[in-house]
């Protein structure tokens, strides 16, 4: 096992264990919440997995930032990792040709996309930017990603509410 993949497994435990609450209040929530379309409390979508190997991504169905909190069971699982490239359609553009590369690493849960604006960005630069962690990701720069993944979700959410 990789120290990266290490990592994954008991950031991802450590991480099941402090937030297991907030799983459960979410759960909860949309499931009392009855506003789902299409039901459920989790949303399914397939995605490009390592080496484009496809597989069914679960999230809440709500469009909070807690909506992500089931892709820690993927992360456990070695579906995903903590950090890496942004999930995509098995059949987008980007897991095709050149871009195929990118199927080299796990996706991830955040990302440098995540703490680069995310939607703001243009598709091109989210594009280049999930390539550059492909060919330059080390155990520093997932660490430098995620302390900055959670003030950036912050400044995100205050900027919608201000």
């Amino acid at each position: 096992m990789t120290a990266k993949r290490t990592f994954d497994v008991l950031g991802g435990l450590a991480l099941l264990a402090v937030l297991s609450p907030a799983l459960a209040a979410v759960a909860l929530s949309v499931a009392l919440g009855g506003t789902t379309p299409g039901g459920g409390i989790l949303r399914r979508r397939t995605v490009a997995g390592l080496g484009g190997r496809p597989f069914t991504m679960l999230t809440f169905r709500t469009k909070s930032p807690l909506a992500a909190l089931p892709l820690l069971l993927h992360v456990v699982a070695g579906r995903m990792s903590l950090v890496g490239p942004c999930p995509l359609a098995p059949a987008h553009r980007e897991c095709t040709g050149e871009g195929r590369r990118r199927l080299s690493v796990r996706p991830g849960l955040t990302g440098p996309w995540q703490i680069s604006g995310r939607s703001e960005l243009p598709w091109e630069e989210r594009e280049l930017l999930d390539l550059h962690y492909v060919d330059h990701h080390w155990l520093g720069m997932d660490l430098t990603i995620l302390a900055r993944t959670l003030p950036a979700v912050r400044r995100r959410r205050a900027a919608r509410f201000a």
